[in-house]
């Protein structure tokens, strides 16, 4: 098939026609499949069951000696420490293990600042302005904690080596109302993007022009490798801050919501020690200690972060057909087409999507119509606005890999007619 800038206006009219009653065959089967969340699958969920019985009858006794069904232990036992401070490359003495949510952190640290500020700065809430760089395309979820306290959001594009520092530099350097900047450094959501090693070098050589600047650096996918044999790192952004002489210019996150069950993992934080030192002392005032027999369970089972990444290997052998299924599809169906570009990653839990200009709202539309919900088109830019109205947010691991296929062969029908009809009104 030529592509399809190259066909002439009877032949878009004639595949138009075509395409009309290909989707029209879709609508008649009355789908109700859903792509619009990364969620882990049921047959991934299975894998970590017997998480729920690996604390014996009398096991619930620290290494230390504590007793871990009554209060106390207010930044995690020592053992959780451990196991999640290795997960982010960070010194027990720079992690705390909260409760079941990352986004629940990275909200809480957000508010701290805006409510009390950072390490002696002025609190957020008192500054006649406050910015954040945002990643594009990005994560949702984080663009809307930041929208709740009304900062302003900053797009910044990115590229295959993460995002463009050159334009991060000039903010951040420049500008001391830019206090922040979301950043998914490994198998980025949703463009699976790997920061390469100079990116994560720049971020922690920035020169910021507000002392209390922070890089929220949300690793969600560091142990979630598609293809386990392919060996993906990046540069430790603590030690890299600190060698920049920028030690307290980082938090990281990290969670094991996609590794045992979402809604009941344990979730951490790394930073400096004094960055540490608030958090624990702004935390002290809030809880007396969270679930720390779940953070034994997750101990017991795992061991350590070898056998957190072991579990996950089960994870991408799950996964890897779900997305090798969906990237075969694209590239049969509408490589040759020009119509729309995507990207092939390596880890992580998604797939970014890129249509014609103008495209993005109505395939994702005309998809939710025949019965095929995916993520909104926008959702992955600040304030639901994606300019070029282009980026797709493709999840598939979810539904069984029989339901990826039916959805994707929607999915593309979609893109076709969309990008016909954007053709023809041109």
């Amino acid at each position: 098939m030529k592509a399809y800038q190259e066909l002439s206006r009877e032949e878009l009219i004639s595949l138009h026609e075509e395409l009309l009653k290909e989707y029209d065959a879709w609508k008649e089967k009355d789908l109700t499949l859903n792509m619009a969340r990364g969620k882990p699958s049921s047959a991934q969920l299975d894998l970590t069951n017997d998480i729920m019985t690996v604390l014996g009858h009398d096991d619930y006794y620290s290494e230390d000696g504590t007793d871990l069904r009554n209060y106390g232990i207010l930044d995690g036992i020592c053992e959780a420490k451990k196991l999640m401070g290795d997960v982010m490359d960070a010194k027990p003495s720079q992690t705390i293990v909260f409760g079941n949510s990352s986004l629940k952190i990275m909200f809480d640290t957000v508010s701290q600042a805006y409510t009390f500020g950072i390490l002696g700065s002025t609190p957020w809430c008192k500054l006649d302005k406050v910015k954040f760089l945002c990643p594009v395309p990005g994560y949702d979820r984080h663009f809307g904690i930041t929208a709740q306290f009304g900062i302003e959001m900053i797009p910044i594009p990115m590229d295959e080596n993460g995002p463009d520092m050159d334009l991060v530099e000039e903010y951040v350097n420049n500008d001391e109302t830019v206090k922040g900047i979301w950043c998914v450094p490994k198998y980025s959501n949703p463009t699976g993007i790997v920061y390469s090693e100079e990116t994560v070098k720049r971020f922690a050589a920035l020169k910021p022009a507000a002392k209390d600047f922070r890089i929220f650096w949300d690793n969600a996918y560091a142990l979630h490798h598609l293809y386990p044999d392919i060996d993906v790192d990046i540069p430790n952004i603590l030690e890299e801050c600190e060698k920049a002489g920028n030690p307290d210019m980082v938090y990281q996150f990290a969670s094991t919501s996609k590794i045992t069950f979402p809604g009941a993992g344990i979730a951490a934080m790394s930073a400096s020690e004094a960055n540490i030192e608030e958090v624990k002392y702004r935390l002290s005032w809030q809880t007396i200690g969270y679930d720390k027999i779940n953070e034994l369970r997750h101990v017991r089972y795992f061991k350590n972060v070898e056998g957190l990444s072991t579990h996950l290997k089960k994870h991408a052998d799950i996964m890897r057909p779900k997305f090798q299924a969906t990237l075969e599809m694209l590239d049969k169906e509408l490589s040759d087409l020009k119509i729309a570009r995507w990207t092939n990653p390596l880890g992580g839990y998604f797939i970014s999507f890129d249509a014609m200009e103008g495209c993005a709202k109505k395939i994702v539309a005309k998809c939710k119509e025949a019965g095929v919900t995916m993520t909104e088109a926008g959702a992955t830019f600040p304030y639901g606005v994606d300019p070029k109205d282009s980026n797709i947010r493709i999840a598939p691991t979810f539904p069984p890999l029989d339901e990826i296929v039916t959805a994707v062969s929607l999915f593309i029908t979609c893109v076709k007619l969309v990008s016909v009809e954007k053709l023809l009104e041109e």
